[in-house]
């Protein structure tokens, strides 16, 4: 009787080991999947760059160092190693916040703002970007269910093992956490 007890013990500790081992590679294959979409949104911004650069290029003429800017960091972002998160998010921000000058130069210019590919590569570039950061919150969610999991007993014993790490968040760069400046010293009041 005392060896079917300790059977049903080992059987039952075999199975919550393997259940807290599955878990952990579940939630590593999420951690992995979701900066994946951030890749893959990155590469659809990255291929719709040199459309729009070309297309601003004929109307913008005074402002190619705005061009010359993105092109130069998409350029950096494809350069980027394959596993370096925290590079390829940087470049990217800085991207982003380029990218987001070009449209502002837009507004300069009426002739480029009617013209209707520039006026759908825009949308598409913002539709990008809000994926873009959605992805983000994806991937920061699933790291920490991740490092949740990693850190929690008693399934930290079970990820030292089998030597399961941490992963490291996406962070908002300083520059946009600032509060933006507003000043109604330049407005006429009646």
């Amino acid at each position: 009787m005392a060896w079917i007890i300790a059977i049903v013990i080992v059987g039952l500790l075999v199975i919550w080991y393997v259940s807290i081992y599955n878990g952990l590679v579940q939630i590593r294959t999420h951690v992995q999947e979701s900066w994946s979409q951030i890749d893959v949104q990155l590469k659809r911004r990255n291929d719709l760059i040199p459309n729009l650069v070309s297309t601003a290029k004929g109307y913008a003429t005074y402002e190619k160092s705005t061009l010359q800017k993105v092109v130069e960091l998409r350029n950096q972002l494809t350069a980027v190693p394959a596993g370096d998160r925290q590079q390829t998010m940087e470049v990217s921000n800085e991207l982003s916040g380029t990218l987001r000058s070009l449209f502002a130069v837009a507004e300069n210019y009426p002739d480029l703002k009617a013209n209707t590919q520039f006026t759908n590569l825009m949308e598409e570039l913002t539709n990008t970007e809000n994926k873009i950061a959605y992805s983000r919150q994806l991937y920061n969610s699933t790291v920490a269910s991740l490092n949740m999991r990693v850190q929690s007993f008693p399934s930290n014993l079970v990820a030292n093992i089998h030597h399961f790490a941490m992963e490291k968040y996406l962070e908002v760069p300083a520059e946009e956490k600032a509060t933006p400046k507003v000043s109604f010293d330049d407005l006429n009041t009646k």
